[in-house]
Parts: C-alpha cells; sequence; structure tokens
C-alpha cells in the first residue's frame, strides 16, 4: 500500500478559541469546501466536537458521481488538535489531524497534516498521479482562500 501525505500551514487571524469553535464544527465543512463538489451532511449528532463522533456526508468530487463518506472523530484535545479518519469511503485510508497553536500577535497556526492511501494497488497509484493529487490539492488551495477570505481579510 503506498501512503501519500498532505500537509498545510495556514496563520489565522483569530484566537485558538474561536477557530476551535469554527473548524471543531462540522456545520463549518460545508463552507470550506468547493461548491461543485456538492458537500451535504447527512447526519452527525449536532454535539461539540468529542472522540467517537461519527459524521456521514455524501459529495461529488469526481465527473458528478455520488459518494457516500463515512467519517470518526478519533481523537480531540480543544483548542489543540483533532482527528478524522475515514470509516467507509472512497479511500483505503484517509487519517486527517488539525493543529491549533498560538502564533504571534494573537493569531493562530493551523496545521493540517493528511495521510491517505487509495484502493486498487498499481492503478490507485496512476489514479492518484493523474487525478487524486491533483483534485485534493486543488481541495485544499480553496480551503486555504475561503479560510483567508473568512479570517484574514478583516481590516
Amino acid at each position: 500500500m503506498k501512503l501519500y501525505k498532505i500537509e498545510t500551514e495556514q496563520l489565522i487571524n483569530a484566537s485558538i478559541e474561536d477557530c476551535w469553535d469554527f473548524f471543531s464544527s462540522p456545520k463549518n465543512l460545508q463552507t470550506i469546501t468547493l461548491d461543485n463538489m456538492s458537500f451535504e451532511i447527512q447526519d452527525f449528532d449536532d454535539k461539540r466536537m468529542y472522540p467517537g463522533q461519527i459524521i456521514t456526508y455524501t459529495l461529488k468530487p469526481l465527473l458528478g458521481i455520488k459518494i457516500n463518506w463515512v467519517t470518526i472523530i478519533t481523537v480531540c484535545k480543544e483548542n489543540q488538535y483533532f482527528i478524522d479518519e475515514q470509516r467507509f469511503g472512497p479511500y483505503k485510508l484517509w487519517h486527517h489531524k488539525h493543529f491549533f497553536e498560538p502564533a504571534e500577535d494573537g493569531r493562530t497556526k493551523m496545521t493540517d497534516i493528511v495521510h491517505y492511501a487509495l484502493p486498487f494497488g498499481y492503478l490507485g497509484r496512476m489514479m492518484n498521479s493523474l487525478v487524486v493529487e491533483n483534485k485534493l490539492k486543488t481541495i485544499f488551495d480553496y480551503r486555504y482562500n475561503k479560510i483567508e477570505e473568512l479570517f484574514n481579510s478583516k481590516l
């Protein structure tokens, strides 16, 4: 199994508490996801994030094909980090860590680290090179820009 990694960092003009309130709420996933992916939360218990929380949603990441995705919050330490993992979905493995640390001038440094693997062996590796890697870059670039708009464009 070939394991891939994506790592992003962003300085956010908000306190850790404000960042945590926004990013730890599944309701805000749609806000930071490309509109053309048709992201919709199907089910979650509408509680603050906690270990064991299950979130189900649908999206259309490629060619308008609808997929179901189920993630679970495996670890959660308020105002510091949380980890979500795919239980059912398009990846053989999806492990996404979100870290929040104090930065200068009251800002917050947010770091995302994703490890993922695709099914289908050699075919999956080809799909990553041809499609998936670029699609994930587009998704994370969009998130970066949306977060800039939401938090960092205020004067």
